[in-house]
């Protein structure tokens, strides 16, 4: 059997880090949490965020416009955010909806403030190796592979995927690590045998179950960023999830079919109790680390 990689177990540690961090400050970091509208998954991911902020002693304050809201209205709340001393970091939960122009709003928030790393500054700073905020989940990611003392120097390392949010700063947080790394793509040609060249595989292409045995490479370590719900009992029994499926009448499949990584890789991330829990993990380092800066300089 190989390696179960569980985030969990990492997420406690960082979790653990950060306490003294916290109560070292001269006031409690501040995040403000931004959730437009009523989506029910958008606010269970804020639920959490905020019980994790909660469990560190960082003040949260949640704002929660309607879903009629435009962008100009929320730009000026995202300004108005901007601008109080009691706030390092800012996050607005995605999506939105499909009347604002997210990119905007993303762009709106202070490069000092940016809670997600998502502003185009970090991702700059991100390419020149510069301290700033770092994507959550890769850089959970890059936590969990240090934490199971898994080397990155000199190994091949594909990624499937290029989003904003994964794919590319995956991608340039690798590199950083020395490791060689490979995009990959809808479009990539021979997306199989792209993959099959990994020592690490991240999967981060939103495609339940995709990645086969036919694109993991033995011994390979795995990592499935990818999160799906599974309603059909046949397709549940079909990746081995049919105890899951049995007991709460839907299973969660990542972008690996669990079936196969179990025979072919030496390690990997599971879904669900893999990557996810590192990403709110992460979210609470740049607050953290966003509140350092300001009562520093302050």
């Amino acid at each position: 059997m190989p390696q179960i990689l569980d985030g969990v177990e990492v997420r406690t540690q960082i979790l653990l880090g950060l306490k003294p961090r916290v109560e070292r400050l001269k006031r409690p970091p501040g995040l403000a949490v931004v959730l437009v509208g009523e989506d029910p998954a958008s606010q269970q991911y804020v639920r959490n965020k905020i019980k994790a902020c909660a469990e560190l002693g960082i003040y949260s304050e949640k704002l929660t416009p309607p879903a009629s809201t435009t962008t100009e209205e929320l730009l000026n709340l995202i300004e108005s955010l901007n601008r109080r001393p009691d706030i390092d970091g800012i996050l607005v939960q995605m999506p939105l909806p499909k009347q604002i122009d997210s990119r905007k709003v993303l762009e709106a928030v202070a490069p000092d403030k940016d809670a997600d790393g998502f502003h185009p500054t970090n991702v700059g700073h991100l390419v020149a190796g510069r301290p700033a905020p770092r994507a959550c989940t890769p850089a959970g990611i890059i936590e969990m592979l240090k934490y199971y003392r898994i080397p990155l120097a000199g190994t091949r390392a594909v990624v499937v995927g290029r989003s904003d949010i994964v794919g590319k700063p995956m991608a340039l947080m690798l590199l950083a690590e020395s490791a060689t790394v490979t995009v990959c793509h809808s479009r990539t040609v021979d997306l199989a045998q792209e993959c099959r060249r990994a020592h690490i595989l991240v999967a981060a292409i939103g495609k339940p179950a995709m990645i086969t045995s036919e694109f993991i490479a033995p011994g390979a370590i795995v990592i499935d960023v990818g999160t799906s719900r599974i309603t059909d009992a046949a397709e549940a029994a079909r990746l081995g999830l049919a105890e899951q499926f049995a007991s709460k009448g839907s299973a969660w499949v990542g972008d690996v079919n669990p079936v196969d990584v179990k025979r072919v890789a030496a390690a990997y991330s599971p879904v669900p109790g893999g990557v996810g829990p590192l990403t709110i993990a992460m979210l609470m380092s740049n607050s953290v680390q966003l509140a350092e800066r300001h009562t520093c300089s302050g």
